[in-house]
């Protein structure tokens, strides 16, 4: 198959949608383009769950089921199943977002246990992942970077934070589960970064367990990643890169304004994309020493990934690349990627429809600021919608 025509093919990309799936995505997608739309269902959404109105069943059999893999990791079991039966891995994600109470943390940092212990059971989950937000107050971070000291009580409850980011790895490493962290605001960045070096000093010694995500529309992180990669080498241990493209943009802008200091935020999408690919092309001539997760919903940079892999005779599935997509998205690139040979995972977001909302919510609103994309999911439904029909 030529490789510049591999992400067209919807057979492959929609294979595991049944006709009225095919149709529920085509209906979301197109509510997802406009941008009022999206605003005004944010709004009554988040009214009618705060009002406990009964909207919960409706909210699971459209938005929740196509972006979400279900309520509990048993629930996540069919989609786990169904994926791997072609080739796509999942790595269970448990997306319960602004929570700022201990208890909170706790269950959180169970759930992440759980899902590792879950996970050394099924090989089509070789990966865990957990938010930084997850098992501490972002409040703890951000003082933390700043440089600014705790209180004794704010001191036990980040010796906490502490505590649960080892707790996880160390169990990542003896289960042979890698461990992916994810990046959130750039006011937080430094501590959890700090924190998460720590984590691969201790355990990436043999190969990388840990993954650090680098967001690669803020224009420093190139040069973290080769500070990062100096100290390594030095230091004598192997680093696990996500990169990404990013999540907060807007917040980072408008937060930049208000207190005055320059954005964080590259200046325009070619720069970002300028600097995705940079990271992405530095990490794969590297490997040696840094393993790499791409999570980009991103043709080019897919593409260019498969030619440097190629050109460094770097095997499809060499297990120090994968190549990562949402669920509910872009199945055009993991499915065709995954029959192709690739390393491929889907993101599959879990846990109660109420609690996953703010996710869901924010996913939806990045899909309207990448209009080119949501056009892209669009059109490729569209194509299969009418190649079934004939």
């Amino acid at each position: 198959m030529s490789r510049a025509k591999i992400f067209n093919n919807t057979e492959i990309a929609f294979q595991l949608k049944s006709d009225s799936e095919l149709e529920r995505a085509f209906f979301l997608f197109k509510m997802i383009s406009h941008q009022p739309l999206v605003r005004i269902g944010t709004a009554a959404t988040n009214f009618a769950l705060k009002a406990n109105l009964p909207v919960e069943g409706l909210i699971r059999s459209t938005v929740f089921d196509h972006f979400c893999g279900g309520v509990n990791e048993d629930d996540c079991l069919q989609v786990i199943d169904n994926m791997f039966d072609k080739s796509v891995s999942s790595v269970l994600d448990y997306s319960v977002e602004g929570k700022e109470v201990e208890t909170q943390f706790d269950a959180a940092f169970q759930k992440t246990l759980e899902i590792i212990e879950f996970a050394e059971k099924k090989d089509a989950m070789p990966i865990a992942v957990f938010k930084p937000s997850g098992f501490g107050r972002l409040y703890l971070y951000e003082k933390k970077g700043e440089g600014i000291a705790f209180t004794d009580d704010e001191q036990e409850e980040w010796d906490r934070v502490v505590a649960r980011y080892h707790a996880v790895c160390k169990l990542g490493k003896e289960k042979d589960v890698e461990i992916l962290i994810d990046a959130e605001e750039s006011w937080m960045q430094d501590a959890a970064d700090e924190l998460v070096e720590e984590m691969m000093r201790l355990y990436n010694t043999e190969k990388a367990i840990v993954y650090n995500t680098l967001q690669m529309y803020r224009w420093d992180r190139l040069d973290y990643l080769k500070a990062i990669h100096a100290r390594s080498k030095k230091e004598n241990f192997k680093l696990g890169m996500k990169i990404v493209r990013g999540a907060y943009m807007e917040k980072e802008r408008e937060r930049a304004v208000i207190k005055k200091y320059p954005s964080p935020i590259c200046k325009d999408k070619e720069a970002s994309d300028v600097n995705f690919n940079n990271a992405q092309t530095y990490i794969i001539n590297n490997l040696d020493d840094i393993s790499l997760f791409i999570g980009t919903h991103n043709e080019e940079s897919s593409y260019l990934a498969m030619e440097q892999m190629e050109t460094l005779e770097i095997a499809k599935n060499d297990n120090r690349v994968w190549f990562g997509q949402l669920y509910g998205m872009s199945d055009h690139i993991s499915f065709n990627l995954a029959k192709a040979g690739y390393n491929v995972a889907k993101y599959v977001p879990f846990g109660p429809v109420k609690d996953v909302m703010p996710y869901l919510i924010r996913r939806a609103e990045e899909n309207t600021s990448v209009a080119g994309q949501t056009n892209r999911e669009l059109n490729l439904l569209k194509q299969e919608k009418k190649r079934r029909k004939v």
